[in-house]
C-alpha cells in the first residue's frame, strides 16, 4: 500500500492506542510495488571547484561524489574520511547486549574519523514510517514497507541492479527503475524451529516433510513429552506473521507465484487436494489449535520468555524465520538442542525452501555527500567484516559467503527465492493486501491470529475462513481491475 495509506493508518492508532514492545522482531521485506518516475542516477557528483587557496580533496573523499556499493573496497578506500551518521534500526536485543557497539567499535578501528550514531526503535514497523514521513531520521535506516515506487523520494540507488547482483544475493530486493535501493543486513531462509532433545524424547526419528506428518509429530510430542508441541506466539502478534511467508516457493514450488501469479489467482484459497498450497498451509495452524497441540491459553504467549523455554525443551516447535535462531540458541544453556528445519510441505515428493532478504539498509536521499559516503562504507563494511548476518543464523547475504551449520537439514530441499513482481505490475500485491485487508507479508499478522480464535473457540470452519479470504480478495482484484486467471 502506499505511504500515505500506511502513515494514515499508523497516525491513527497511535493516537487510540498503546503499542506493545516487540524487541528484536524481524519481519521479511514486503514485496513491493510499481513505476511512476524514472530513480535518481546511481552516483551523485559535487561539481563545486575548490578554492584556489585550497588543497583539491584527496581521491579518498566524498567532495568527489558519492561513490556506489560495488565502487567501495573496504578497508582501503576513504579510511581518512570524517564524517558522523545516524543509524536507525530495529535491533532492540542487540542494542541491549552490547553486539551494536562492539561492531560499531570494530568499524571503528578501520575507520577512526567516521562516528556512528545507532538508535534502536522497538516498535519499528510503524515508528520507521513516522520518522520517514518527517525526515527525521538521520543517514540510514532499515527501509520499512513502502511502495516502491516512492523509493527515490527518501533513498539514494546503492547501485544499479546489475553491479549489486554480483556483489550481493537478493540484489533485488529493493530494486526500481534498474536501480537498488537496499542492502539486506543479513538473509533468512524459512523454516521451523524445533528442539532436538525434544523430537528425541517423543520418538520421532525423522524430520517431518508434509503436513499429516507434522501434525502427527506433534501429536507424539504431547502424548510423550511434557512439553508444548507448537507454541504460537499469538499474543505478540507481529510473530504470527511468519505463517506467511511461505506462501509462495514453499507452498507450490514455485517461484513467481508470489509476486507474479498470486494476484491474478481466482481461487488462491482452495484445497488443491494434494496437501500443498495456501489452503494446506494455514490448514496446519488451524488442525494444531482445533487438536489442542498448542499452549493451554495461546492470549498468554510470552515473546522473550519462549526463547528460553525452547532451549529448555519446554517447547517442541514454532513457526519462525531462521532470524530466530540465534535468539533461541543464546537464551539458555542447552542451545545444541536447538535445530531447523524446511517447513513440512512438500510438491511432487520435494521440499522448497524460500531463502530471502530480511530488513534492508538504505541511505537518506537528503543527507550530504560526506555522510552518503560514509554510510556507503559503513554499509558494506557490515556486510562484509562485521560477521553479523552469519553470527545471527542468517542465510549469507555477500556472494560467496558462508552459511551456518544450523541449514544443514535444508541440504536435501530445494533452496529458491521470490521471482520480482513483472514490469508494471510491481504495485500489485501491495494494492491487493490494502484493498482486501488480507495483508499478506506486509504485517497481515491479525488474520492469522483469527485462525487460532476460530480454531480454539469453534466459531468458524477452516473452510469458512478460506471462503471469506476468497471473497474479499476477488472483490479486490475487482475493485482494482485487475486480470484474473483461473
Amino acid at each position: 500500500m502506499k505511504l500515505k495509506k500506511v502513515l494514515a493508518v499508523t497516525l491513527a492508532a497511535a493516537m487510540t492506542l498503546s503499542l506493545a514492545a516487540c524487541g528484536g522482531a524481524e519481519e521479511t521485506a514486503p514485496a513491493a510495488p510499481a513505476v511512476e518516475e524514472t530513480p535518481a542516477d546511481s552516483t551523485e557528483t559535487d561539481t563545486t571547484e575548490p578554492a584556489a587557496e585550497e588543497e583539491a580533496p584527496a581521491a579518498d573523499e566524498a567532495a568527489a561524489g558519492v561513490p556506489s556499493y560495488s565502487q567501495v573496497n573496504v578497508g582501503e578506500d576513504y579510511t581518512n574520511l570524517t564524517a558522523t551518521i545516524k543509524w536507525l534500526h530495529h535491533k532492540t536485543d542487540r542494542a541491549e547486549d552490547g553486539t551494536i557497539d562492539q561492531m560499531i567499535a570494530d568499524f571503528n578501528a578501520v575507520y577512526p574519523n567516521i562516528t556512528v550514531e545507532a538508535e534502536a526503535i522497538t516498535d519499528y514497523a510503524e515508528d520507521a514510517l513516522l520518522r520517514l514521513s518527517t525526515g527525521d531520521w538521520g543517514d540510514i535506516m532499515f527501509i520499512p514497507a513502502v511502495d516502491k515506487s516512492e523509493l527515490q523520494n527518501y533513498f539514494m540507488p546503492i547501485d544499479t541492479l546489475e553491479n549489486l547482483s554480483n556483489e550481493i544475493n537478493f540484489a533485488n530486493i529493493w530494486e526500481f527503475g534498474g536501480q537498488s535501493y537496499g542492502v539486506p543486513y543479513m538473509a533468512n531462509a524459512q523454516g521451523v524451529l524445533y528442539n532436538k532433545a525434544v523430537f528425541e524424547k517423543a520418538g520421532i526419528t525423522t524430520l517431518p516433510k508434509t503436513p499429516d506428518e507434522f501434525i502427527a509429530a506433534l501429536q507424539a510430542i504431547k502424548d510423550n513429552t511434557d512439553a508444548i508441541p507448537l507454541y504460537t506466539n499469538y499474543a505478540a502478534g507481529w510473530t504470527m506473521g511468519a505463517w506467511d511467508a511461505y506462501i509462495g516457493v514453499v507452498s507450490n514450488g514455485d517461484a513467481t507465484y508470489m509476486n507474479q501469479k498470486f494476484v491474478h489467482t481466482a481461487e488462491p484459497f482452495k484445497d488443491p487436494g494434494d496437501g500443498t498450497g495456501i489452503y494446506n498451509l494455514y490448514k496446519i495452524l488451524f488442525d494444531a489449535v482445533e487438536k489442542g497441540l498448542i499452549e493451554d491459553d495461546y492470549t498468554t504467549t510470552d515473546w522473550e520468555g519462549c526463547k528460553g523455554m525452547i532451549n529448555r525443551g519446554e517447547i517442541g516447535t514454532m513457526v519462525l524465520g531462521s532470524w530466530a535462531y540465534a535468539q533461541m540458541v543464546e537464551a539458555g544453556d542447552h542451545g545444541e538442542d536447538i535445530g531447523y528445519m524446511p517447513f513440512p510441505m512438500s510438491v511432487g515428493g520435494t521440499q522448497y525452501a524460500l531463502a530471502g532478504g530480511d530488513y534492508s539498509y538504505g541511505i537518506n536521499v537528503n543527507s550530504s555527500d560526506e555522510n552518503k559516503t560514509a554510510a556507503m562504507v559503513f554499509i558494506k563494511w557490515m556486510t562484509e567484516e562485521s560477521g553479523w548476518c552469519f553470527n545471527e543464523g542468517g542465510y549469507t547475504v555477500q556472494k560467496g559467503g558462508q552459511n551456518p551449520d544450523m541449514y544443514a537439514a535444508f541440504d536435501g530441499a530445494t533452496i529458491m527465492s521470490d521471482e520480482p513482481a513483472l514490469a508494471g505490475e510491481e504495485t500489485f500485491l501491495n494494492d491487493m493486501n490494502a484493498e482486501s485487508e488480507l495483508s499478506f507479508n506486509a504485517g497481515g499478522n491479525t488474520k492469522v491470529q483469527s485462525i487460532v480464535e476460530a480454531a480454539a473457540t469453534g466459531s468458524q470452519s477452516y473452510d469458512d475462513i478460506m471462503q471469506n479470504w476468497t471473497m474479499v480478495w476477488n472483490a479486490a482484484q475487482e475493485e482494482l481491475g485487475i486480470e484474473v486467471n483461473n
